[in-house]
């Protein structure tokens, strides 16, 4: 028995791309580099992160699903590989949270308890 016999139908392990799309891949994935690097001279204001991970987000979803062929894999592969984004923009979300509230410019300063050299003399 070949490999290919024991195959399921349309799920073979090469999966040939023509040569147009990967180098139309490679020129948008090219240009929102330099969308992002533009993007860095530029005051958004607190946006800036938002506009930074959609674009690194938009890159990986088209390197997965160009160059990882998951456009023509098994579904469950692109189920796994988008639940991995979701929770990974969780984490980054719950971190920001908590960043936010540990910022150091909410947390007050009580002067009482200080006492200098030239005070105490």
């Amino acid at each position: 028995m070949s490999a290919h016999e024991n195959a399921r139908e349309g799920y073979d392990f090469a999966h040939p791309l023509p040569l147009p799309l990967l180098a139309g891949t490679f020129v948008v994935l090219t240009m929102l580099t330099i969308l992002t690097v533009a993007q860095a001279s530029f005051e958004f204001g607190s946006i800036d992160v938002l506009i930074v991970m959609v674009i690194a987000t938009v890159k990986a979803i088209l390197v997965g699903a160009i160059f990882m062929h998951l456009a023509w894999d098994k579904p469950f592969n692109i189920i796994c590989f988008i639940g991995s984004f979701v929770f990974v923009g969780l984490f980054i979300m719950f971190t920001l949270f908590d960043s936010r509230a540990t910022v150091k410019d909410d947390i007050p300063i009580l002067d009482d308890g200080i006492v200098t050299a030239s005070a105490e003399k």
